[in-house]
């Protein structure tokens, strides 16, 4: 497999190529709409709500938290999380800009 190279792309391009990690994986779409239907800090009732391991969750919540979309907290003797507000609308603004482009040719 290649190197990405990713010093030759622009900072917003690779900032969308990462953020769209976020929904590479249907179960972390599937936490990020739980915890926005949940619209409070979730504890421990992900495996339940997914319907996988805990040990994947942990994984994918993992992932979410490293791309900043989420954001967790110590209570106890678990970790509860909650959509990270500020990069969630940080990530919007990127992306509706990316999507809003309209094809100015007419190609093929």
């Amino acid at each position: 497999m290649g190197v990405t190279k990713t010093e030759i792309f622009t900072d917003v391009q690779n900032e969308i190529a990462t953020l769209a990690k976020a929904f590479a994986h249907p179960a972390r779409v599937a936490i990020l709409h739980h915890l926005f239907k949940a619209n409070t800090c979730i504890c421990g009732d992900l495996v339940d709500e997914i319907g996988l391991a805990q040990a994947t969750i942990s994984q994918h919540l993992k992932e979410l938290k490293n791309l900043g979309l989420i954001q967790g907290s110590i209570e106890g003797t678990s970790v509860c999380y909650c959509i990270n507000q500020e990069k969630w609308l940080e990530m919007k603004t990127l992306l509706t800009e990316f999507f809003d482009q309209d094809i100015n040719t007419n190609c093929c």
